[in-house]
């Protein structure tokens, strides 16, 4: 009984000193934004910005943010999203389109 106890204590001590992981988001391809809307390449409304912004739309893997810009640090004053926040690979369009998103969850 006293040895079950006492590797119960020691599972726990160990448990509570383990070093938790600090994370700036989910994001490994870049910065996560914040679009008004999340698209297909295929739909008419991005067909047509990707053809303004010189993008084959056949080149486009993923969604397509439409109207995004970027949230630097998640849960700092200012920086909400009540659109849709996404990790898109290719941002390069000064917000109007970001290539390569894929929906995440901000609020863990």
């Amino acid at each position: 009984m006293q040895f079950k106890l006492l590797a119960l204590s020691a599972l726990a001590t160990l448990a509570a000193a383990t070093p938790l992981e600090t994370r700036q988001g989910q994001c490994n391809t870049g910065s996560i934004q914040c679009c008004n809307s999340v698209q297909s390449a295929n739909t008419g409304l991005v067909q047509g910005l990707l053809g303004l912004l010189g993008v084959a739309v056949g080149s486009v893997t993923g969604q397509v943010g439409v109207t995004c810009s970027p949230i630097s640090v998640i849960g700092a004053g200012g920086n909400s999203c009540s659109a849709q926040p996404v990790c898109c690979s290719n941002n390069n369009f000064n917000g109007v389109v970001a290539l390569g998103c894929t929906p995440i969850n901000i609020n863990l």
